[in-house]
């Protein structure tokens, strides 16, 4: 492969198209799209018959990446949706944060599920995480996740993107570490993406007399919080939240099954899946009632 960053640019666009995965350019050093936003739109060319979207754009014509490549040294990137992949995002945490990281997440979530690691795709990205690559079911029209799989694990697919192999950012580059092509989407993999189905949104419903008036409120109120959470933190306030309440339940005020299906209703609402609501609930009264201080002392 040649050092001109351009030329090796686009043969990274044209490798990633010749595998059926539709690219569109990049800022050069970036992981930003390079099209123009809609509100700038000339209404010529490939928009001529109104705005097209990167997702839109994207492309395996070897012609126009060749023309578009010729250009500027454009990252790469992939539009998932189109390309029919699902991609998992393992992420690094910021800031030293001592959050595991989210390859050690993935992996223990797949030995959870009794499933090996999948043997796909892969490429490591610039900050030092991993995307795998997976085809997605026919038929399926998955969208994008952020932390429903777990910590630092998200997935890109319909209205998602990922930067491809041979891009580079200040960071580092994008390598691949796998010559195989993408792995079909595990089945187990496939039921924790679906979308979990929609729950009535409001105050959960809680027994009037099941347990003391203070406990039903900081539950009602914990609730609240998990409902309001923003997406990338919703297990993340689940936990908080259930780890809040959890000394009631250590106190005796109220009985922990009443805790367990209100945090359920309430985390599936925001979006979560029934699997990871349970694991984080468990996990959060667990450590709430083994740390919880006596009531005179709290």
């Amino acid at each position: 492969m040649t050092h001109d960053p351009r030329s090796a640019l686009l043969h990274a666009a044209v490798e990633a198209a010749e595998r059926g995965w539709p690219v569109f350019p990049l800022r050069p050093g970036t992981k930003r799209p390079a099209l123009h936003r809609e509100d700038r739109c000339p209404g010529t060319g490939p928009c001529a018959a109104g705005h097209l979207k990167w997702e839109q754009r994207a492309t395996t014509d070897p012609e126009r990446i060749r023309a578009a490549w010729s250009i500027r040294p454009f990252n790469v990137g992939i539009a998932t949706g189109p390309a029919a992949l699902v991609v998992i995002d393992l992420d690094r945490p910021k800031n030293g944060s001592d959050t595991p990281c989210g390859v050690t997440t993935f992996r223990a979530l797949c030995e959870r599920a009794g499933q090996p690691v999948p043997d796909t795709y892969r490429v490591r990205t610039a900050s030092g995480g991993e995307h795998l690559y997976f085809t997605a079911p026919a038929g399926a029209r998955l969208g994008n996740t952020a932390g429903t799989i777990g910590e630092l694990v998200d997935s890109r697919a319909w209205g998602g993107y990922v930067v491809a192999a041979g891009s580079t950012t200040d960071t580092g580059a994008y390598e691949a570490v796998s010559d195989r092509g993408a792995a079909p989407l595990p089945d187990w993999l496939h039921t924790v993406l679906k979308p979990a189905p929609a729950r009535p949104v409001g105050p959960p419903v809680l027994p009037a007399v099941d347990g003391s008036r203070a406990a039903l409120a900081a539950l009602r109120a914990e609730c609240a919080v998990v409902a309001a959470a923003p997406d990338k933190q919703r297990n993340t306030t689940l936990n908080r939240c259930a780890f809040k309440v959890g000394r009631f339940v250590a106190w005796g005020d109220i009985p922990r099954h009443v805790v367990e299906e209100a945090f359920q209703g309430a985390g599936e609402g925001r979006g979560l899946t029934p699997a990871e609501c349970r694991a984080t609930i468990r996990s959060a009264l667990d450590s709430s009632i083994r740390k919880a201080r006596p009531r005179e002392a709290a």
